[in-house]
């Protein structure tokens, strides 16, 4: 149906009366065909009333049917499926769904199917005509999609995936579904893939397996995933970075940081940076092992680091520190102090006596001195949350042992990944554990973020001194319940990394989980000020749904009909007339919202408004899968074992 009109008023809801001048054209053009002497006319005049009826029949049918087609339309959600051949597939637009751009003629049809009187009408026309065409299991509002009979592929530039994607939508209304149609696509073109799944969807991580396979990409998969970490490919959160402060940044963002806890918060960024820096200088990867084996005792990282530095100032330290540590009187040290070596002691008295200063140094000694009452006290916070991650068969996922030759489980970073363009499947398993699935999947963020800093300067395949040619692969991120992962770390990556080819696509229910994790309303102003892109499912939070609304023209002009009757005496006794009456139909122009927040709410399953290209409003359905994958394993531990084990899929 097009949508531009010939008569002020549509009226669509009518009766298709064009049916009854078809049927009457029709048969008069039949007849003088046929028989045209019976009708008393001559053989050539028949021929030319029948040539010049019978298209007019046909004319009037497709109008009563467009008509016809239109009221069941808005009644019949059919069904939409596709199979992954069928996803349409191109190198430089990414398939959303079917549907329409909404314009004001939609809201001016919505209106009008939402009238109590035609509404009942048509409820009861459909009811009665045949109850199946009206079954509908989605729930919902199918006026909403069923206003535009005529339906197209709708499609979004690839160029615009840099200003990320936010799809918003309560549970169980497709965004799991949208998120799978987006990565096929990604997969099959070819590009780098990373999803983030705090729960750890099981047919979510079969769908990525079934298309890497069918795309001939199964070798390129990794799966990481904290609730089956015996099968599960291995990932150091805070072991690749540009900066050393990025570690303690990585670890301190977990802590709370508000109040009174602002200030244990600086105190643990302050160690974990301390130890991460002597780790870096001494050829060390940082871990979370290594940072929760130092924070309970700094005393062998100060021996093994100053033994490194203090050879390089003075070769014959070794015999000064001898001296001084024979000299030392353990019982007329502090009580704080007596627990500690000797040695620790007299090399600490002896960069003090040499005046000798090293910032590493300086730190670890400082840290050293500490009272461990104290000490225990202002890492407070800090020390539950390594425990926490440093706890059962995940510590050795996070932590991994880079020298332990036997275990054959893929040890990943993020530039290996975007180099090799694979396939990375994060399941966090935030259900069990909440804590260590938010403080992996941000640092995971914080890490990613640092990478794309490099991307950004020298490309995949750059050095630091320019001499090979900036090269940029589409990264293509998916965060699923993104409201579990996000943090400080998240805003950069959204806010900076566009440039370095990476195209965030954030799922969440509301809007309302961002605020609250991020516990400031401004800062989640901020976030969803990065996203270019919005695709809103059903929602329930009437905030949520204004994200899209107000973004809209706040009003458009609609045709209305307004009806009108009157009657009035006539005052002249004496006159024949004792009454006057008027009716009348007048077509009145109406402001009204393009959308409301309502109309969101009214969604069903499966559909959603887009809004893209700087403000224009598509409405689609999301494809239903329709393919057989019996051949990958239902069962996540069998899926993890068979693609990290690298079995034949």
């Amino acid at each position: 149906m097009s949508n531009s009109r010939h008569y002020p008023i549509e009226a669509m809801l009518r009766p298709a009366v064009e049916y009854w001048s078809a049927l009457t054209c029709g048969g008069v053009g039949a007849a003088v065909l046929i028989m045209p002497n019976v009708l008393w006319i001559p053989p050539r005049v028949g021929v030319l009333m029948g040539i010049g009826l019978l298209p007019l029949a046909i004319r009037r049918y497709c109008q009563g049917r467009a008509v016809r087609r239109y009221k069941d339309h808005l009644f019949a959600i059919p069904s939409y499926a596709l199979s992954s051949v069928q996803l349409p597939v191109q190198s430089n637009k990414l398939f959303l769904g079917r549907g329409f751009k909404w314009e004001a003629i939609h809201t001016e049809r919505l209106l009008e199917c939402a009238d109590q009187r035609i509404s009942t009408l048509m409820n009861a026309a459909q009811t009665n005509k045949n109850p199946s065409d009206i079954k509908n299991s989605v729930g919902g509002n199918s006026f909403l999609h069923g206003v535009e009979p005529n339906e197209i592929d709708v499609f979004m530039n690839l160029s615009d995936r840099v200003g990320h994607t936010l799809v918003l939508g309560t549970t169980r209304v497709g965004k799991t579904r949208l998120l799978e149609v987006l990565a096929a696509q990604d997969i099959q073109r070819g590009d780098c893939v990373i999803v983030f799944d705090p729960k750890g969807d099981a047919e979510l991580l079969r769908r990525i397996i079934f298309e890497a396979k069918r795309a001939g990409r199964e070798d390129d998969v990794i799966v990481f995933h904290l609730g089956f970490p015996e099968v599960s490919a291995r990932y150091n959160p805070v072991g690749n970075f540009a900066r050393v402060t990025e570690v303690a940044n990585r670890v301190a963002n977990q802590l709370p940081g508000n109040g009174e806890s602002a200030a244990f918060k600086e105190f643990g960024w302050r160690f974990v940076n301390i130890i991460a820096q002597a780790l870096v200088i001494l050829g060390l990867k940082s871990d979370y092992r290594q940072v929760q084996r130092y924070i309970l005792n700094m005393e062998p990282l100060l021996l093994d680091y100053c033994t490194l530095w203090l050879s390089q100032v003075n070769p014959n330290w070794e015999t000064e520190v001898k001296a001084i540590e024979e000299e030392i009187k353990v019982h007329n040290l502090a009580l704080h102090l007596r627990s500690r070596s000797k040695r620790a002691l007299a090399i600490v008295e002896y960069i003090k006596l040499k005046k000798l200063y090293d910032p590493v140094a300086e730190g670890l000694c400082s840290a050293f001195n500490y009272d461990k009452t104290y000490f225990d006290k202002i890492t407070a916070s800090l020390l539950p949350l390594i425990e926490k991650l440093t706890t059962g068969q995940s510590a050795a996922l996070i932590s991994p042992d880079y020298f332990d030759l036997e275990n054959e489980r893929p040890i990943f970073d993020w530039m290996q990944v975007i180099r090799g363009k694979k396939i990375v499947y994060i399941g966090l398993d935030a259900l069990s554990d909440s804590t260590v699935a938010t403080a992996v999947g941000s640092s995971m963020f914080s890490d990613l973020c640092s990478v794309a800093g490099q991307l950004y300067k020298f490309g995949v395949e750059g050095n630091a001194d320019g001499s090979s040619k900036k090269i940029l692969h589409p990264i293509c991120v998916h965060a699923d319940e993104f409201n579990e992962l996000i943090g400080d770390d998240f805003i950069p990556l959204i806010n900076k990394s566009g440039g370095a080819g990476v195209q965030v696509t954030a799922y969440t229910q509301t809007w309302s989980d961002v605020e609250a994790k991020l516990v400031s309303k401004a800062k989640a102003g901020q976030v969803g000020g990065n996203f270019n892109t919005l695709i809103a499912l059903r929602v329930l939070d009437e905030e949520t749904s204004k994200m899209i609304t107000h973004k809209l023209p706040e009003r458009v002009n609609i045709q209305k009909l307004v009806q009108g009757s009157s009657v009035s005496d006539n005052p002249e006794l004496l006159s024949e007339v004792e009454f006057n009456t008027s009716n009348e139909d007048r077509v009145t122009v109406v402001e009204v919202p393009l959308l409301t927040p309502s109309d969101l709410l009214q969604l069903p399953k499966g559909q959603a408004f887009v809004l893209m290209n700087g403000g224009t409003l598509y409405k689609i359905c999301i494809p239903l899968p329709k393919d057989d994958m019996s051949g990958i394993p239902a069962n996540i531990e069998a899926m993890t074992k068979l693609v990290n084990g690298g079995g034949a899929l």
